[in-house]
């Protein structure tokens, strides 16, 4: 939750929203919460997304990290192209079948924890492309956190998509990687 702080420069009142911190105790001197919240707020907070654009969706993604809409505001400053050193994994576009092996392997090559953000109709059921060359979606392949609708969509509809992978990476368990319930999502997807 934000809230509003009046502040005073140079002579000058204004008023400024100000994000909150995480839940926790303060006192004097002091501020005491759980690790799980913490690390949650690093983590929500420095998101390196690697993208794999394939087609349109990958110009609105240009368009998003340009200055205009500037999606480093959310922590999203560094777009790698190195999986080993990315935790959002954002694909956009039309996958064809012979391209899913390619897509589930700098997947698998991503280090825990990891988020698959689906950007657009393509990569998020086929869109328009019906054929039998055409992967109808890559939740066939692997798991995927938050889809962003449109053809393509808007680079406000990627920037609340981010803004849902923040949500999702913030309130995120540190345990919940080494649950049943996980360990039997990635085995459906033959993972291990």
């Amino acid at each position: 939750m934000a809230r509003p702080v009046q502040y005073n420069i140079y002579g000058q009142t204004d008023v400024k929203l100000v994000k909150e911190g995480p839940e926790g105790y303060m006192g004097e001197g002091f501020f005491g919460t759980t690790l799980d919240k913490v690390v949650g707020l690093a983590r929500k907070n420095s998101i390196w997304p690697l993208p794999f654009a394939t087609s349109c969706c990958g110009i609105e993604f240009m368009a998003t990290m340009a200055s205009h809409y500037d999606l480093a505001r959310f922590g999203s400053e560094r777009v790698g192209f190195s999986p080993r050193q990315c935790d959002l994994l954002m694909v956009m576009g039309t996958i064809a079948k012979k391209m899913a092996p390619v897509v589930k392997q700098v997947y698998l090559q991503m280090a825990e924890p990891r988020w698959v953000l689906a950007m657009g109709a393509c990569a998020s059921s086929g869109g328009i492309f019906d054929t039998y060359s055409v992967l109808q979606g890559i939740d066939q392949i692997i798991p995927v956190d938050v889809y962003v609708p449109g053809c393509p969509p808007r680079p406000e509809a990627v920037i609340d998509g981010i803004i849902k992978i923040q949500e999702l990476v913030g309130n995120e368990s540190l345990r919940r990687r080494n649950s049943d319930k996980y360990k039997q999502l990635m085995e459906s997807y033959g993972i291990q």
